[in-house]
């Protein structure tokens, strides 16, 4: 019996030569619209859906292959007897090969402009479910939705007249991965558009982006996989554009280097991360001068970390940076000789990201033991206008703008936090401490005699007045906190007797 391939794609990228190839190999071609036009125009002899299904496309071509006649062909078993006994019956014939692609819905929007009408148009019913028939019924029938497939599977019918059960075994596979992540958009944008919180079960689908050599540890296996839509400041559509391989460590630590210097939109700003945490952060007039400050505010921690840039890297600075050991530079731009002469250098990764995107990321997932937390992320922001002074000294004007620098700082700073800052700069960093004072310790000890008339800022309150009191012996003259503790009282005195003003900001910071 001839065998027959039902195709009906979207995608026509190298659709001829693949259906070219079928019916070379002995194949009766069905197809349907678009399709089959592009087919006959080029030679190809085929049948109509109609001339299989003795019906109509209709509804405007929602309805044209959701029929009898083409998904008995489908799920019929071959070595069943009832099942052939009822083919016969009702004259339909078998469909060996399926070869779909679906309507493009992610493309649709994600384009800018679209509306709700064109989004519900370009959800494709009849392609999943062709597909889904075609891969439960793997054993007998071979299905493509992926024209990276096409030359594999032609050459296997070619060579043993069929595909091996495992190609048809893995591109089922295949085919459920697809339609379920076609699904899940569909689920995300509908639950989007009708400003669902939080849905009941949660459905979410990601694209493969990178196979890595090894995960935190070399024994440990790892993948990076984005999500379907650039967002802005993100690492999953940045441009790798020179450099070895992003290892697992890379990624997060590159991630947390573009979260930190998008709250620096307005002002020529620098990051340097290790560990994910900022060891450097510099705000100028200009990018050199910014840089500066991120480099001189701790020269050793920079040493093999990540630095992001929000403007255009310059001859200038790529000559400062090319002296020293970096894992990673990212930026908008660079200029041509200053990707020339950072490129010399072999393994160094030079990146660039974009500032717009399609979707803003508003999200954040962390997975636990069996589990998914999903919070908005931290994109609070604080102004003079949200802060008060609780101490009968006030800050100045000079003082306020760091520490509203300050503030925007520890927020990206793994709690326990605290920051010392001054001029723009960052010039101490404690994080990741047990307790607040340990964390004070360390950020002051590392900004040493410039913490003198620094400025202090806590991404959580003060439990007991120790902090306030470690801070003035080293010169702070101002603190900014969230505020709300039974004993802010403490804090509020300690600051009194010392000269110190203080601003509550109502809002904390904590980064786990």
């Amino acid at each position: 019996m001839k065998k027959r391939a039902l195709v009906s794609v979207s995608d026509k990228t190298n659709l001829i030569p693949f259906v070219k190839g079928l019916v070379e190999c002995g194949y009766e071609i069905i197809s349907t619209g678009g399709t089959y036009k592009v087919l006959k125009e080029a030679g190809i002899d085929c049948l109509g859906i109609e001339e299989v299904t003795h019906f109509p496309e209709i509804l405007d071509g929602r309805v044209k292959t959701l029929h009898p006649m083409v998904h008995g062909g489908l799920l019929a078993v071959r070595d069943l007897e009832s099942h052939q006994k009822q083919l016969k019956e009702n004259h339909i014939e078998t469909i060996d090969l399926v070869c779909v692609n679906l309507y493009p819905f992610k493309q649709t929007i994600s384009k800018e402009g679209f509306t709700h009408a064109e989004a519900i148009e370009n959800i494709d019913i009849g392609g999943p479910s062709m597909l889904r028939s075609a891969a439960k019924n793997h054993a007998y029938v071979t299905v493509v939705c992926d024209v990276k497939d096409y030359d594999q599977v032609l050459k296997e019918i070619k060579e043993n007249g069929d595909t091996s059960l495992t190609t048809r075994q893995r591109l089922a596979a295949k085919v459920f991965r697809t339609t379920a992540s076609y699904d899940a958009l569909i689920a995300q944008y509908m639950s989007d558009y009708v400003h669902e919180e939080n849905p009941e079960t949660l459905t979410m689908t990601f694209d493969l982006k990178q196979t890595l050599r090894y995960g935190e540890n070399p024994h440990q296996k790892a993948s990076f996989y984005s999500e379907m839509f650039t967002t802005p400041y993100s690492l999953c559509s940045a441009k790798q554009l020179h450099g070895k391989e992003l290892s697992y460590n890379n990624i997060q630590d590159a991630n947390a280097t573009l979260e930190i210097l998008r709250d620096f939109e307005g002002s020529s700003a620098v990051v340097a991360v290790k560990h994910m945490n900022p060891c450097g952060i510099g705000v100028a007039g200009d990018l050199y001068t910014a840089w500066r400050k991120a480099y001189e505010a701790d020269t050793t921690s920079i040493f093999g970390g990540i630095v992001a840039f929000n403007e255009t890297v310059t001859v200038q600075i790529a000559e400062e940076l090319s002296k020293m050991f970096l894992e990673i530079i990212l930026a908008p731009a660079f200029e041509e000789e200053a990707f020339e002469i950072l490129s010399r250098k072999k393994n160094i990764r030079l990146m660039t990201f974009t500032k717009e995107a399609q979707r803003e990321y508003v999200r954040k997932f962390v997975s636990v033991s069996g589990g998914v937390l999903v919070q908005e992320t931290d994109r609070a922001v604080t102004t003079a206008k949200d802060c008060k002074c609780v101490t009968e000294k006030q800050p100045t004007e000079k003082e306020m703008e760091d520490l509203l620098f300050g503030f925007k700082v520890v927020k990206h700073v793994k709690s326990n936090a605290i920051v010392i800052v001054k001029d723009g700069q960052t010039l101490g960093v404690g994080a990741g401490q047990m307790n607040r004072v340990g964390a004070a310790k360390i950020a002051l000890e590392q900004a040493g005699e410039k913490a003198r008339g620094a400025v202090l800022a806590s991404d959580a309150f003060f439990p007991m007045d120790d902090t306030v009191k470690l801070a003035s012996e080293y010169g702070i003259s101002a603190i900014i906190q969230p505020g709300g503790s039974i004993r802010d009282e403490d804090s509020i005195k300690a600051c009194n007797e010392n000269q110190v003003s203080m601003v509550f900001t109502g809002k904390r910071h904590f980064k786990h």
